[in-house]
């Protein structure tokens, strides 16, 4: 043990380093730092103490091994260092080792760990052996098996869907039931979901349904959307598993497998006349799942929940995410789009171009490379359109600023005779547009003959018989509006009947 004391005293003494030690006692780097290490656990500080002789030395720097057989030895509870993986990112069986080594010198070296580690993770079920860092995955899924629900008015049978999640790290489990596997039921069980564990994780895995996802693919599925927003608002990203490869997600195939056997069989000889009704049950057992003990593990998975991953999971936002549908939608050249059978107006210049929709409960919002170009309030109304005047080009708004109304008031600036004239007009057409041209026609021909004129050939055409723009015209062209005025009808053209029409004498 000569060297060991050289070793010592060259790096305290001389303060050389280790590799300036290792070549000058010929020694290899790592033994030099050995040595020193264990130095530094015997409680070793130079100069030695006086009559530590190489002997004492080299007993007190390594110690003679426990010759206990290894089962004989302190060993750790391998449920504490199982979860102690899970509890936080970065936590290792080596870390695990040499906290454990420092409570217990004599106990197992890193390697005997490792391997009783493992032949004892090894015995527990498949989905336990999986090492999940608390908060970081929820997996979700569908189960199989549905359950019938009836109506009260009709008593036909209506299969309600089971939804199921479960947490990674504590397997702490959430099921309920929909009408549907459609996108509105998987967003919202989702948000349930949350809601429920009170935060949301980092990733969530879904298998590869076609509501959630559009395309699965091994290396870069794509993501609905809708689901892809919904993840955005809350914060977690979507992965889902790979095609066919049930391991991927086998947390929640064993908690489909628990739902079914402890929820969906417990409920089999029950009837059910609502979705709440059913959900109230489902909440009841699952609270039960939650609470049953593990059998190969201490605890339970509300235990593990409130230990591991609750304090883990991030805050949820202030607000529950709105659902709401994306679409593809061309501008047609009416420079309307079309949602739901109903068509949104948007900028005029956007005519032909491919624009994205976003459909809520209550409005309707159209972008354009990721901006947002219209909002509307949704309207269910199929085959309408709304429409903004902004949206429009110049020419059709000051077109749509015509009403029947402003027509009869503009002709009625003539005299009550053209306004007469311009009622009969609109009120013969079986759609009040149909008119407007002869209307502005009618009141153009002021410009070119007088308003007197006018208003005394409208008076002739409302007494002799039908008017029309061409009849006032005809008139006007053979003067016989000079020829004196005829008294007017009591009575106009049935045209004054017309729902769309207020009578001359509102606009005096």
């Amino acid at each position: 043990m000569r060297k060991l004391r050289e070793v010592l005293r060259l790096i305290h003494e001389a303060g050389l380093g280790q590799r300036q030690v290792a070549r000058s006692l010929n020694l290899s780097p790592s033994t030099v730092a050995e040595y020193r290490r264990r130095a530094a656990l015997a409680g070793l500080t130079w100069p030695l103490p006086e009559g530590l002789d190489d002997t004492a030395l080299e007993q007190r720097v390594f110690p003679p091994r426990d010759s206990r057989p290894a089962h004989l030895r302190p060993l750790p509870v391998w449920a504490e260092v199982h979860a102690e993986l899970k509890r936080r990112q970065g936590v290792t069986l080596a870390l695990l080792w040499e906290e454990y080594k420092s409570a217990h010198p004599e106990g197992l070296q890193y390697s005997r760990f490792c391997d009783h580690y493992r032949a004892w993770a090894g015995r527990l079920d498949l989905v336990m052996r999986q090492t999940h860092r608390a908060g970081e995955k929820l997996f979700v899924d569908w189960a199989g098996h549905t359950v019938a629900v009836i109506d009260r008015a009709t008593g036909e049978l209506r299969p309600a869907q089971i939804f199921v999640a479960v947490l990674g790290a504590s397997s702490y489990t959430y099921a309920e039931a929909t009408w549907t596997q459609a996108l509105p039921d998987w967003i919202g069980a989702h948000t349930r979901t949350l809601e429920f564990l009170g935060g949301a994780p980092e990733i969530v895995v879904p298998d590869n349904p076609k509501t959630g996802i559009d395309r699965a693919c091994r290396y870069e599925p794509d993501v609905n959307v809708t689901y892809a927003e919904w993840a955005t608002h809350y914060g977690v990203a979507v992965i889902p598993a790979r095609v066919r490869k049930p391991r991927d997600k086998a947390k929640v195939e064993v908690g489909v497998q628990v739902v079914e056997r402890w929820v969906l069989a417990a409920l089999r000889n029950r009837t059910f006349f609502s979705l709440g009704e059913l959900n109230a049950a489902i909440a009841t057992l699952r609270e039960r799942i939650n609470q049953r003990p593990f059998k190969k593990l201490p605890g339970s998975r509300a235990s593990q929940f409130e230990t591991l991953d609750r304090p883990a999971l991030r805050p949820l936002p202030a607000t529950a995410y709105v659902f709401a549908e994306w679409s593809k939608a061309r501008v047609h050249i009416d420079y309307h789009v079309e949602v739901d059978h109903h068509y949104y107006s948007v900028p005029h210049p956007l005519v032909g171009r491919e624009l994205h929709a976003r459909a809520s409960a209550h409005t309707v919002e159209v972008f354009h490379q990721g901006t947002r170009v219209a909002s509307h309030l949704r309207s269910h109304a199929k085959g309408r359109h709304t429409t903004l005047a902004e949206h429009m080009p110049e020419a059709h708004r000051r077109y749509a600023e015509w009403t029947p109304e402003r027509l009869v008031r503009w002709a009625a600036k003539t005299g009550p005779a053209t306004a007469r004239a311009a009622e009969a007009i609109l009120g013969a057409r079986p759609h009040p547009e149909q008119g407007f041209r002869a209307c502005q026609g009618l009141i153009r021909l002021g410009k070119s003959y007088g308003e007197a004129r006018l208003e005394a050939a409208c008076a002739r055409a409302l007494a002799t018989g039908p008017v029309s723009y061409r009849r006032v015209a005809d008139i006007l062209k053979a003067g016989l509006d000079r020829q004196g005025a005829l008294a007017l009808p009591e009575t106009t053209a049935p045209g004054l009947a017309h729902d769309n029409l207020r009578g001359p004498d509102y606009y005096h």
